[in-house]
């Protein structure tokens, strides 16, 4: 009968009171969260709880599985010990890691909430992804190594390994070149504010905005929804465009090649309409102006702007399409045009290399079979 009890006490007394614990903190946790609302910290908390269950199960059962009498606990001990300290220490770094990621995201949700600056928001946000991932190696290596030393043979191989570190750390800095230099300009990114998570960037001619940064790499997304990833390093050895560096508000330019009649203050007038019906125009700035001529055409820009990248297309779009239409229809004499005039005979009253027959079928300038040319 004590073979069957002790089992049943050990293990579910760690659960029970593994349970109770974890409810009353979640309890306590919620209690500050109600109290404290501008804090979302305690809010935040209440995600530790299934690592902080398993830390308190793990460590109770590795203190009191020795009480088991079974048979095939006493034959097993040291491997059942080794499994529960494993087990122990996973979830210990388990626990660490979401209560770090907790914090730094309850420290810039706070930190979001009181600041209006965009770039800042930014900023920091994409200093706190990178802290946070940093964090989490350190942590996910230092708990391999205290895995990896709990094994007796580990223990052994340490002394040899530790003599020759110095050897091993110069041979895998020369062989990991590249990684730790992308590393390190991981890290100049994050605080240097060359480039922030939500950067509308264009490199190798592809314009996007910046998805993801890591330590080693960073993804743009493009306005086609393609992922573009590169090495961080790119940003720190050549130049780029950040469309999005000191404020996110851009100016834009639409072109139109027309003919020299075109009326440009009714121009003025239907852009000034078009712009009040677009919602994407910020209402900061417009104009209309000439900007160069030719014999046959001149050329006319408009200058609009918008809050950021995205909308910036959108107006520009929107003037270009509507414009153009407007003038079709009611100015049609202002789009370019080809102008052409009728080519005088040669002397002879004959072209060169046709037949009688060939050169009569082509009428002579001015008579009625002619074709009209020109403005006409």
């Amino acid at each position: 009968m004590e073979n069957v009890l002790r089992p049943l006490l050990v293990v579910g007394g760690s659960l029970a009171v593994t349970l109770v614990l974890g409810w009353l903190v979640d309890l306590l946790l919620r209690r500050a969260d109600d109290r404290h609302h501008d804090t979302p910290l305690w809010g935040l908390l209440r995600r530790c709880r299934p690592p902080l269950q398993v830390v308190l199960c793990t460590a109770m059962l590795r203190a009191s599985f020795g009480q088991i009498r079974l048979a095939a606990v006493r034959d097993h001990r040291g491997a059942i010990g080794q499994v529960l300290t494993l087990v122990l220490i996973a979830a210990s770094a388990w626990l660490v890691v979401r209560v770090a990621a907790t914090v730094v995201e309850s420290s810039y949700a706070r930190y979001a909430t009181a600041t209006r600056d965009a770039a800042r928001v930014r900023r920091v946000r994409t200093q706190v992804a990178l802290i946070q991932r940093v964090v989490t190696a350190v942590v996910t290596t230092v708990a391999l190594a205290a895995m990896l030393l709990t094994f007796p043979a580990m223990r052994t191989v340490g002394t040899s390994m530790l003599a020759s570190a110095g050897v091993l750390g110069i041979v895998a800095g020369v062989a990991a070149q590249s990684t730790l230099g992308n590393l390190f300009a991981g890290f100049q990114i994050a605080f240097g504010d060359m480039v922030r998570l939500g950067d509308t960037v264009v490199v190798d001619g592809e314009w996007g905005t910046v998805d993801e940064i890591t330590l080693t790499f960073l993804t743009v997304r493009t306005w086609d929804e393609r992922r573009i990833t590169m090495p961080v390093s790119y940003f720190t050895s050549k130049p780029f465009e950040n469309w999005s560096r000191g404020g996110a508000q851009m100016s834009g330019t639409v072109f139109f090649q027309l003919d020299h009649s075109a009326p440009i203050a009714a121009m003025r007038d239907r852009l000034r309409e078009i712009l009040g019906e677009c919602a994407a125009w910020d209402g900061r700035d417009w104009s209309l102006a000439v900007t160069g001529t030719t014999p046959t055409t001149i050329e006319v820009r408009a200058v609009v702007t918008a809050k950021d990248a995205d909308d910036i297309w959108t107006v520009r779009c929107a003037v270009r399409e509507q414009l153009i239409g407007w003038l079709r229809d009611h100015h049609p004499y202002a789009l370019p045009r080809v102008v052409t005039s009728p080519a005088p005979l040669p002397p002879g009253d004959r072209w060169p290399g046709l037949s009688a027959a060939e050169d009569a079928r082509i009428p002579a300038p001015g008579s009625a079979a002619a074709p009209r040319t020109g403005r006409g």
